[in-house]
């Protein structure tokens, strides 16, 4: 059994890789060991460049030079702490090389804490998101410990324990300030505002987004300002706000999306802000509603950016020069010699545009879906190419965020992406390096290429851009989060069977089998290592790939996961990937491999006893596929292995059976019984241990799948006399004999009727007279209406698909078309034991002329030249001495319906082997 599955959601060309020349004259000492030390200083410090801060921190303490290296004023001007704890002793460890300190970007309470403590004096810019719990005495510290602060920008969460006091604190403490953004705060009064147009008269930009309430005639005071966001407040006085804000001397740009702005108050700032040249109003109902003010587009010269205007072509209104048509504006302007002033403007569009589409995005209106497929897409597109890195983050978070649409992929909206060239320009952008390897940009794009993935279509175009080889690449970056993201696309993409080639082509499943041992052992890798085994449980499914990945040493890497382990979506997916692993061929040499690494099978017991069902399905599947080894029957029995499976099949059994979640763990439950029964003394074990009723019960099942292999772990059960005592003791004739003859499933029929034969062959009377309790005492059943009951369904069953004319007709002839009109009723592909095949060689001396029937048409099905395990069941046959019994039972006096079967099924073995000798 194997399964593939999604993540549960460039141009043609090699990645960029930065690499570094070595001094030609650099050479080895005599013991052939390179001096690193003797690198040229510019060398070294393109290699610190490269590193996250702890990384290069932690190189810096290698050596004396390289600790002064380590120090150097432009490795440390800006910092990302997003990716990494910072708390106070992270603080204390770099402080000193923070004096060029110029540009910080944190995430958390704690990290904004730990950042007083790293001394950076001439900080200009702070940046921070997650900072719900951050209070008014932390932000006053950070604003009294920086007064040369320039851009601080708090969010992108709620700020609700900052009040008006912190913001008239950090007014008076850092009077260069020039741009100041908070998200959420509850109020900002009258007193924190003047605070900052008295003090901060170089403040340009203020954004206060999703706050409640903010004093509008106050800021009509901070007469610097120069671009003005109020996205998403509320409470806002309208009728105030133009009397106030249409006099601010320098405004030039305003945005008010997502508020509930009227009409009148565009049209007013329009008649009466000289100096307004945007207004930016994205998903404002008041204004989406009222057609008048729709279909006029009389803006007093001023532009209007809103979900019913063209944006694009609005913000091309800004830029003198613009070529017509061009519908990236802003890829142009970048591209072109820049206005400084029409830069900033542009800059700040880049800045709102993205927050209020990130924000929409998550939200799923329904009136909006026109505006995505029109312009939106575009808008993304075209922001995730922006210079701003925390730009391109949103843009690119937006697009994976809006092509799901009620958590399924949105197929208009992922067709206008490719439409757009979107899938080139998101993988060009994730090979580039250019924004340094802790940035959360990288994430967002790797997001975007995978959610994209998980449409078939979608992942095609993916693959025809060469994104597999990029994906590749990058899942072998020491980054956490670009091969995190890099594995979720390899993962979405290897469950489309035709693209699993080119992901082994380009090096991906040792890449991806490379990310297991790096990240296996360190603290928050979990998410990594589910997407990694994912993706190699997806790619071991096929068989082809399953021998590149034992031979980079995956099997080794796979059972590491599942002893070590304790996250449930990699313990599942870890034996997933075991199943997909050790399900091929007859001799299943994956299955041996597995049994013979040290702890594979502990570990997947172990797995059974898990709380999770996804877990414990998985890892019955695995012990399943395993059994089909014969030296892994007895070592899973020893790891305990009957004991927890008996206990699983009896807990998933008493569940409601209309669960479809329960179903997948029945089946697996019942398929690893069944594999271990074919040693006896499991099966006499699992009989004591009590695995007979829950199997009945199971058999029950309305589920196919669950029924089918129910019936086939009773059938093996039942070679041994005692358990086909307690399997009749249990009321499982009845059971069986349904199945035999109402199942939908000609598999399930088949087994019941096998089954059945091996319990009524005889060799359960004598144990009968005894009884299978510990008390030496039977349950009071009638073995002789039992018995007639199941040979008159046997012979049921048998007669229904077996035509004696047709079988008359292929005994006498050779033709293959004989054999097909024979077969094409039910064709059984089924893999049996030795025990199995034994059993029903040996029913052929049975003096029942059905169960004799019955055997014979068995092995029929068994021998079936081409069919899968055709050799596997021959070589078992000529172990067990068949073609004498056979040619007996083809002899047979009358020409009884097992004389015709038995014919047939010798010249399939002459077949086969014939077959095997021109091999």
């Amino acid at each position: 059994m194997n399964r593939r599955v999604r993540s549960r959601v460039e141009g043609k060309g090699k990645e960029k890789v930065d690499f570094f020349e070595i001094d030609g004259n650099l050479t080895l000492d005599e013991k052939r060991v390179l001096d690193w030390t003797s690198l040229p200083d510019d060398t070294v410090i393109t290699v610190f460049s490269h590193l996250n801060h702890l990384d290069r921190a932690s190189l810096s303490s290698t050596c004396r030079t390289w600790r002064t290296l380590g120090k150097s004023p432009c490795l440390w001007q800006v910092l990302d702490l997003r990716t990494h704890k910072f708390d106070a002793a992270a603080a204390s460890s770099i402080a000193s090389r923070c004096e060029n300190l110029r540009k910080i970007q944190f995430r958390g309470t704690e990290s904004a804490d730990a950042i007083i403590n790293l001394r950076a004096k001439n900080l200009r810019e702070i940046s921070g998101d997650r900072c719900r719990k951050m209070t008014d005495i932390t932000l006053c510290v950070l604003a009294a410990r920086h007064e040369a602060l320039e851009c601080l920008q708090i969010g992108a969460d709620f700020c609700e324990m900052i009040s008006s006091d912190a913001i008239k604190a950090i007014a008076i403490c850092c009077p260069q300030l020039r741009k100041l953004w908070f998200t959420g705060i509850r109020e900002v009064d009258a007193n924190a505002i003047n605070a900052l147009g008295k003090y901060c008269q170089n403040l340009t930009d203020i954004g206060f987004i999703n706050c409640q309430r903010v004093d509008e005639t106050a800021l009509g005071n901070v007469v610097s300002v120069r671009f003005l966001s109020m996205a998403g407040t509320t409470y806002i006085q309208w009728d105030l706000v133009v009397q106030h804000w249409s006099k601010l001397p320098h405004l030039i740009g305003l945005d008010v999306s997502r508020t509930n702005i009227p009409p009148y108050t565009v049209s007013g700032f329009f008649s009466s802000s000289f100096s307004l040249k945007v207004l930016c109003a994205l998903n404002c109902p008041a204004l989406e509603e009222d057609a008048t003010f729709v279909s006029n587009d009389n803006h007093k010269g001023k532009v209007l950016l809103a979900v019913f205007t063209d944006i694009l072509t609005g913000v091309a209104k800004l830029c003198v020069g613009t070529p017509k048509n061009d519908r990236n504006i802003f890829l142009h302007w970048r591209n072109s010699k820049k206005d400084k002033k029409l830069g900033e403007i542009l800059n700040w569009l880049e800045w709102i545009i993205s927050d209020s589409l990130l924000r929409v995005s998550k939200r799923s209106l329904p009136n909006l879906d026109n505006f995505w497929l029109d312009q939106g897409t575009t808008l993304l597109l075209s922001l995730t190419q922006s210079a701003q890195e925390k730009v391109q983050e949103r843009a690119a978070t937006a697009l994976a965020t809006f092509v799901k649409k009620n958590y399924i992929i949105d197929t208009g909206r992922a067709e206008a992406v490719m439409r757009d060239d979107g899938i080139r320009i998101l993988l060009n952008l994730a090979q580039s390096r250019r924004e340094g390897l802790q940035s959360e940009a990288v994430k967002a794009r790797f997001l975007a290429i995978a959610i994209l993935s998980v449409n078939a279509k979608f992942a095609k175009a993916v693959t025809e851009e060469g994104g597999i080889s990029i994906l590749a690449n990058l899942a072998r970056s020491v980054n956490r989060l670009v091969a995190g993201e890099a594995a979720l696309g390899l993962w979405n993409l290897s469950a489309g069977e035709d693209l699993e080639g080119a992901i082994e082509e380009a090096g991906g499943i040792k890449a991806l089998v490379d990310l297991i041992f790096k990240w296996s052992s360190s603290i928050g890798g979990e998410v990594v290592l589910k997407r990694v085994v994912g993706a190699l449980a997806n790619l071991t499914a096929d068989e082809k790939y399953s021998i590149e990945f034992a031979s980079v040493g995956g099997v080794h890497a796979l059972v590491t996961l599942a002893r070590s382990c304790k996250a449930k979506g990699v313990q599942e997916q870890a034996a997933r990937a075991l199943t997909n692993f050790t399900s091929h061929g007859d001799t299943n040499y994956n299955a041996a491999a597995v049994g013979q690494e040290t702890g594979a099978l502990d570990a997947l017991v172990q797995l059974i006893r898990s709380r999770h069902d996804g877990v414990r399905q998985e890892a019955a599947g695995a012990l399943w596929n395993l059994s089909s080894d014969d030296r892994n029957q007895e070592a899973v029995a020893a790891a305990g292995g009957v004991e927890a499976l008996v206990a699983l099949a009896h807990s998933c059994s008493r569940g409601p059976m209309s669960r479809s979640s329960i179903h997948g763990i029945q089946e697996t439950a019942a398929g690893a019984l069944w594999g271990l029964s074919g040693s006896e003394s499991n099966s006499i074990a699992i009989g004591r241990e009590g695995g007979v009723v829950p199997l009945i019960a199971l058999a029950r099942s309305d589920a196919k799948e669950v029924h089918e292999t129910a019936a086939g772990a009773l059938w093996s059960l039942g070679l041994n006399p005692g358990n086909a005592l307690r399997i009749v003791e249990e009321g499982g004739v009845p059971a069986l004999v349904h199945l035999c003859s109402s199942s939908v499933s000609k598999m399930a029929r088949f087994l019941s009727a096998l089954a059945l034969a091996n319990m009524f062959d005889g060799r359960m009377d004598e144990v009968a007279l005894i009884g299978t309790s510990t008390e030496g005492t039977s349950k009071s059943v009638d073995l002789k209406d039992a018995r007639r009951m199941a040979l008159q369904h046997i012979k049921a069953f048998v007669m229904t698909f077996s035509d004696p004319q047709l079988l008359s007709a292929a005994a006498a002839s050779s033709a293959s078309a004989s054999l097909l009109q024979v077969t094409e009723s039910v064709r059984i592909q089924l893999r049996c034991s030795g025990a199995e095949i034994g059993r029903l060689v040996a029913m052929l001396h049975n003096p029942s002329p059905m169960l004799k029937s019955c055997a014979a048409f068995a092995l029929l099905q068994f021998t079936i030249p081409g069919v899968p395990h055709a050799a596997h069941h021959t070589s078992l046959l000529q172990s067990a001495g068949a073609p004498e019994v056979l040619r007996l039972a083809a002899a047979a006096a009358g020409d009884p319906l097992e004389a015709k079967i038995a014919r047939i099924v010798l010249r399939n073995l002459e077949q086969q082997h014939r077959m095997e000798s021109v091999v």
